[in-house]
C-alpha cells in the first residue's frame, strides 16, 4: 500500500473500531485490568461501614472523632502489542488480510487503553525484533501504531516468538499487558513462554485464514512456504491428503492452546473476518 492507501485504511479502521470500543469493550477493559496498587488520596470523617484498619489514628486523636484514609487505585498500566510480521501474516482469502485484521484488533485494544489513560507500545517481530514503538498515551499514538502495522515490510522468514518475548522481558521490566498476534506456525521454547507469562499478563491471539486449516480440492498444486520459500507438490484431490492436513493443523492449534494454558497465559483462535470483539469481551470478563 502507498501512503494514501495507508492513511485511508487507518481512518477506516478508526471509524469502525471506536464506536465498537466505546460501546462494548472500554468498560470491560477497565474492570478487567486493575492498577498496580493503591495510593493515598485523602482523609475524611469516618462513615458507618468503613474498615477499621483505614482509620487515621493521628488525625482521630487530634480532632477527637474518627477519620479514615481514602485510598485510590493506581490505574496507569502499560499495554504492549507484539505483532508477527513474517510473510505468512501478509495473506488472506476473505475480505481482509491477516495484517489488516490484526491492525483493527490492535486499534480496539489501543483505544480501550487510551480511554483509561494507559500507555500502549508496539513490537514488530519475525526472525528477530524489527521495530519497537515505546509506550505512550493518546489517540494520535494509537493511529501511528495502526499505520506502522499496515505499512510494515512483512519478512520471508520463520517467526521467532522466543526472541520477541525475551526482548520484551529485557527491556520492559514493569509488569505489562501483552497481546501477541501470530499464526503460530513456527516452534517456540515453552520455558520462555512460561517465564514471560509469569512476569507479564500474556494473551496469545492466533490469527488465521480459513485456508490455513483446510485445503480445498483443486487437483495437483504447487505450494510455497511464504516464510522459508520451500515448495512442494500435492494432490489436493486426495481426500486422505486433505484429511491429514486438516488434522495436523487441528493438533498444532490444540498444542499451542495447551502450552499457553499450562503457562498461566491465555490463548484465542480467531478467523479473519470474525467478530473479534466478542472474544475480547469474554476475555475481559474472565479477568
Amino acid at each position: 500500500m502507498d501512503i494514501k492507501d495507508i492513511i485511508k485504511k487507518v481512518k477506516q479502521i478508526e471509524i469502525r473500531t471506536r464506536k465498537k470500543t466505546e460501546q462494548t469493550l472500554m468498560g470491560q477493559y477497565h474492570s478487567a485490568f486493575k492498577g498496580q496498587g493503591m495510593t493515598f488520596s485523602e482523609v475524611r470523617p469516618y462513615q458507618f461501614g468503613d474498615e477499621i484498619r483505614r482509620i487515621d489514628w493521628n488525625k482521630t486523636a487530634r480532632f477527637r472523632e474518627p477519620f479514615v484514609k481514602v485510598m485510590e487505585e493506581e490505574r496507569e498500566l502499560t499495554m504492549m502489542l507484539l505483532v508477527d510480521i513474517s510473510a505468512s501474516m501478509d495473506y488472506g482469502t476473505k475480505t481482509q488480510l491477516k495484517r489488516e485484521f490484526v491492525a483493527e484488533i490492535c486499534a480496539s485494544l489501543g483505544f480501550s487503553a487510551a480511554g483509561n489513560n494507559d500507555k500502549v507500545g508496539l513490537i514488530l517481530f519475525a526472525d528477530k525484533v524489527y521495530k519497537v514503538i515505546p509506550p505512550q498515551k493518546g489517540r494520535k499514538h494509537i493511529l501511528a501504531i495502526i499505520s506502522t502495522i499496515l505499512s510494515a515490510d512483512y519478512v520471508p522468514a520463520e517467526s521467532k516468538i522466543d526472541d520477541a518475548l525475551q526482548y520484551m522481558m529485557s527491556v520492559f521490566k514493569k509488569k505489562s499487558l501483552l497481546f501477541m498476534f501470530s499464526d503460530f506456525e513456527d516452534s517456540y521454547d515453552l520455558k520462555i513462554l512460561r517465564v514471560a507469562s509469569k512476569k507479564h499478563q500474556l494473551l496469545g491471539m492466533r490469527i488465521f485464514d480459513e485456508k490455513d486449516n483446510e485445503i480445498p480440492d483443486i487437483g495437483y498444486a504447487l505450494f510455497t512456504d511464504a516464510e522459508t520459500g520451500k515448495q512442494v507438490w500435492a494432490n489436493t484431490s486426495s481426500a486422505r491428503w486433505r484429511y491429514v492436513f486438516a488434522e495436523n493443523q487441528k493438533q498444532k492449534v490444540r498444542q499451542v492452546t495447551e502450552d499457553f494454558e499450562n503457562s498461566s497465559a491465555s490463548f484465542m483462535n480467531i478467523n479473519t473476518g470474525e467478530d473479534y470483539s466478542k472474544f475480547l469481551y469474554q476475555y475481559f470478563q474472565k479477568r
